[in-house]
């Protein structure tokens, strides 16, 4: 079998050719799209690439943004961590790249947010570069083709898996063959239900032949993930409401938020706001999961007779709920102020 140009054929015939970022080879828009796509389904990058787009139309007008500005539109997407190292990697290519975004490799995997594999797809979309990625799609493709045992996240087993990515790249159609790649992790060959019959790989796929399908590759060793606590506060007079703006290291990091309390919501509120509040009302909690832990959180309403003066502590502010549930606000807290809207 010849493993890339089964691909390349396959991808011309039946891959998906019709993504926004797929138009030209713009290093700018085949750059967001890359990483707004790590760890994140097409289906669910598609509306958030093309408001990004519409917004920061190029390296430019990003870099010339606000971090809160571009955390706003990427609210909800998730691992913000992905937005601010973009903001920051533009800042980067204006000021060592003269605004250009960069062709050679070493510069590429340089800037924030942009590992090898991602470097990889961005070279061998934007500029035709013969460059192998190795993405979590990719990593289930091959341990399935060729047999590979462990899981993929183990040292030995991802060296592996790169040394069969790199000897499997063709002389040429690289941008097809990578997106082919891509394009059978995500639509045949899947964890679940992969569609095997249509394979293009299928008269040579090992897991198939040996009935291993569904063991291949070997999930994650099993650990019970961590739960955390967190007691959110809702403060509000009227339709205003408080906002803490989430440190840049750790979860949420640059977004603004609820504040927390450790213990009594009502003495938080003291301190954040000079005043004790005049109800508390304790809403029903719920978890929200992050890949690492999940994250029990317990919302408290607590109302205020006085109107509000200027915010008490640094890095706090008033803000109207319709303004806040637009703002570059964290899911969970997105949906506790709807249903405070509502």
């Amino acid at each position: 079998m010849d493993f890339s140009r089964e691909l390349i054929n396959w991808q011309r015939r039946h891959g998906r050719h019709h993504l926004p970022w797929q138009s030209g080879r713009d290093p700018y828009r085949v750059w967001v799209s890359e990483i707004m796509l790590q760890q994140t389904q097409v289906g669910t990058v598609i509306p958030y690439f093309e408001r990004f787009m519409a917004r920061f139309p190029d390296i430019g007008t990003l870099a010339e943004a606000s971090e809160e500005e571009v955390l706003a539109c990427w609210a909800g997407l998730g691992y913000y961590a992905r937005g601010r190292n973009l903001h920051r990697a533009a800042r980067q290519v204006m000021e060592k790249h003269q605004g250009k975004f960069p062709r050679a490799f070493e510069d590429i995997v340089a800037l924030p947010g942009i590992g090898r594999s991602t470097a990889a797809a961005i070279s061998a979309f934007a500029y035709g570069e013969r460059r192998a990625i190795l993405d979590g799609n990719v990593k289930r493709v091959l341990a399935r083709a060729f047999g590979v045992e462990g899981w993929p996240g183990d040292k030995k087993v991802e060296s592996r898996l790169w040394q069969l990515s790199e000897s499997l790249l063709p002389a040429s159609d690289i941008a097809t063959y990578t997106q082919a790649l891509m394009d059978l992790g995500a639509t045949l060959c899947t964890r679940a239900k992969p569609g095997c019959a249509q394979c293009p790989l299928a008269a040579g796929c090992v897991a198939l032949k040996q009935d291993r399908v569904a063991s291949l590759p070997a999930p994650r060793p099993k650990k019970p993930l961590p739960e955390r606590a967190a007691t959110l506060l809702v403060i509000r007079h009227g339709r205003d409401v408080l906002l803490v703006r989430r440190p840049a290291p750790g979860i949420w990091g640059g977004l603004w938020s609820l504040p927390e309390a450790d213990g009594d919501g009502a003495a938080a509120c003291l301190r954040l706001t000079g005043q004790l509040p005049a109800s508390v009302e304790e809403w029903q909690g719920f978890t929200h999961a992050f890949t690492h832990f999940r994250l029990c959180i317990r919302p408290l309403v607590l109302a205020l007779d006085a109107r509000p003066a200027a915010a008490a502590e640094p890095g706090t502010i008033w803000m109207g709920q319709a303004e806040a549930v637009k703002a570059a606000i964290p899911k969970p807290v997105k949906s506790i102020l709807e249903k405070l809207a509502a």
